[in-house]
């Protein structure tokens, strides 16, 4: 058989049908009234004959009859009619069936060091079952999660140790700073210090961080505006700092709350009176459309505050 003949009985394609139409056709078949339908729908009379004839021009048939009744479906109409409602529902099936298959509202919370975050997950959860709530465990350099899209929200301890530019920065609580010193210090025994206690002594502080954030942890420059002296070393991690601390070669300013300074018999803390505290936030960016993270914005509000 030639290619000419293969083509001749070969079978045409069918119209691209607008589904629109079609749910246009189904109303007014429904209502055998166009000024019915047309109201059903919101949209003009006028319109919805033009969407009909518009139907009726791609399917190359007469679908409607207008009578002095109304209208009655054409016997090309009478055989469309329960094809489109089928049509119809199959399309909206298959839409339900692709929202099913899709994978669950996600978001991952990012928490830094010691901080607990564990009540507003677990609120977060419970007010939406569906979702899927990660979280992840950050050192104090690895801030940059957030910026670069590994976690949606972060909370962490005030100065952010990377820029808050494109950053929405929510304070939850403020926390205090205490003095960091080894067991047998001349201050360890001290209800409370003020800077001018340790004026001289020089401060730990990490490497590698902002002049900002490192400058709030060696309290550079002091109260009174004079410089903090220059310590003798700078550590890597909180752990190494701990560890420089208890040695007696310097001591440190640290969060009041931060648990893993009591993990150790050998350090004592000492609140510090006459400065600024730190602040614990959640910092999310900006742009970030992602409904979860303001639902879970409203849950660290109400339930990360300091224990006292």
């Amino acid at each position: 058989m030639s290619d000419h003949a293969s083509s001749s009985t070969a079978p045409r394609p069918g119209p691209d049908l607008d589904l629109r139409l079609v749910r246009y056709f189904v109303v007014v078949a429904e209502h055998l009234n166009f000024a019915r339908a047309a109201a059903a729908l919101h949209v003009a009379q006028p319109s919805l004959s033009r969407q009909i004839q518009r139907l009726e021009d791609a399917l190359g048939v007469r679908l409607l009859e207008r009578t002095h009744q109304g209208s009655r479906l054409s016997a090309a109409g009478a055989a469309f009619l329960p094809q489109a409602q089928t049509l119809l529902h199959t399309t909206h099936q298959a839409v339900l069936t692709a929202r099913a298959a899709a994978p669950p509202r996600t978001v991952t919370i990012g928490y830094v060091e010691d901080l607990v975050i564990t009540p507003a997950v677990r609120d977060l959860r419970r007010r939406h079952p569906d979702a899927h709530v990660r979280t992840r465990h950050l050192d104090w350099d690895e801030a940059r999660a957030l910026p670069e899209g590994r976690v949606d929200a972060l909370v962490v301890r005030t100065p952010l140790p990377i820029p808050s530019d494109g950053l929405d920065v929510t304070v939850l609580y403020d926390e205090p700073r205490a003095l960091l010193v080894p067991a047998f210090h001349r201050l360890a025994g001290k209800e409370s210090v003020t800077p001018d206690d340790f004026t001289d002594e020089p401060l730990v502080a990490c490497a590698g961080m902002a002049a900002l954030w490192t400058g709030f942890w060696r309290l550079d420059p002091r109260p009174d505006g004079s410089p903090a002296p220059l310590g003798p070393l700078l550590v890597d991690t909180f752990e190494d700092k701990l560890e420089v601390v208890a040695d007696g070669r310097a001591i440190a300013l640290v969060p009041a709350d931060d648990r893993r300074c009591a993990l150790r018999h050998d350090l004592v803390t000492v609140p510090v009176e006459g400065v600024e505290p730190c602040q614990v936030a959640l910092a999310a960016r900006v742009a970030d459309a992602n409904p979860l993270v303001a639902h879970f914005r409203a849950s660290a509000k109400n339930l990360l505050v300091r224990e006292v």
